[in-house]
């Protein structure tokens, strides 16, 4: 009967200390009520009559339902909660992706490109209530995924994105263009870039630092991630007769000191990832640093469930008072 039940008023339990005062209480008047005669024997005086033995169920029966009704004033009853959440501050971001061929070098396994898509994907899932968008850029630079609220659509088009779909070479200028064209008419309280490249601003009309102020004056804050390792990276350097790519050693070119003159400019962030850890780490803070604020909207539907104690507690006093006025009736 109690099972999935919570209490209004559980103060009311403590009346249940009562209970073992009122025990004492008729222990103690019952003993100075009976009078005692010393005998011989008692096998004279022998019935057979079991019910002057069974006169303390009257008041078994009072307890009980004395301990009913203090449950029944405690309330017991079940909690249904029903839960609605409101986007307080909703985030628009664009992810602009490169996808020269140096993002097939191998420093990151399996490659740049593979390692970022899988980290990609993982920070889409994580962000549900915002609208995501995707842009390709290598030599020029195209919308790839308008920005939606659809997260699979972004994850299947993510998927899609590989290597040999634009001209080779590295528009940053280009890419960050693009992505302020995706932004610009956005109502989101927040709008945000998240600008990836492995190389150096070489190819496209739009300059990098042009394409910076087009973010700052639509508000669109630009987070900016250089991909490579220090050094040397086993990298794509020719093709092979087949079409394939010949693989060497190049060293990584990043141009560190645009991107964080992008991030500065638009109030955002630069980032260097140097293995898959570091830019899953990287993803990992700019989730935190870009929350959406949430309201949350709890609805309580409570059912009391003190009637059948009260019933309980009746059918017990009704019980008491018919076997007081019954089958106890000479013995009282």
């Amino acid at each position: 009967m109690l099972e999935n039940i919570s209490f209004a008023n559980p103060e009311f339990f403590w009346l249940l200390l009562l209970l073992p005062l009122a025990i004492a209480w008729y222990v103690f008047k019952r003993n100075e009520q009976s009078a005692s005669l010393k005998i011989s024997s008692l096998q004279g005086f022998s019935s057979g009559n079991l019910l002057p033995k069974l006169k303390p169920l009257l008041t078994v029966f009072r307890l009980l339902a004395l301990a009913a009704i203090i449950v029944a004033m405690a309330r017991p009853q079940t909690e249904d909660i029903s839960t609605r959440t409101k986007t307080t501050k909703g985030i628009d971001i664009v992810m602009a992706i490169d996808v020269s061929s140096s993002m097939l070098a191998r420093d990151l396994k399996p490659n740049r490109l593979s390692a970022l898509k899988e980290v990609a994907a993982d920070f889409i899932r994580q962000r549900p209530n915002d609208r995501i968008g995707l842009v390709a850029y290598a030599g020029e630079a195209f919308t790839k995924t308008p920005i939606t609220s659809d997260k699979s659509i972004v994850l299947n088009s993510l998927r899609e994105i590989t290597y040999g779909q634009l001209n080779d070479g590295t528009a940053i200028g280009m890419g960050l263009a693009t992505s302020v064209n995706r932004l610009k008419e956005s109502k989101a309280i927040s709008k945000i870039i998240i600008l990836l490249t492995d190389g150096v601003n070489n190819s496209g009309f739009i300059e990098p630092q042009t394409a910076a102020d087009l973010a700052v004056e639509y508000g669109i804050k630009s987070y900016t991630i250089g991909l490579g390792t220090n050094g040397n990276a086993l990298s794509p350097i020719a093709y092979n007769a087949d079409g394939s790519f010949r693989y060497g050693m190049r060293q990584v070119e990043i141009d560190e000191k645009l991107l964080q003159e992008i991030a500065d400019a638009t109030g955002g962030k630069y980032f260097r990832a140097t293995d898959n850890e570091k830019l899953e780490a990287i993803y990992d803070e700019i989730n935190k640093l870009e929350k959406t604020e949430i309201e949350e909207f709890k609805y309580y539907k409570y059912e009391e469930k003190f009637r059948p104690w009260v019933l309980l507690a009746g059918a017990l006093l009704i019980l008491e008072w018919l076997f007081r006025n019954t089958l106890f009736r000479s013995f009282i």
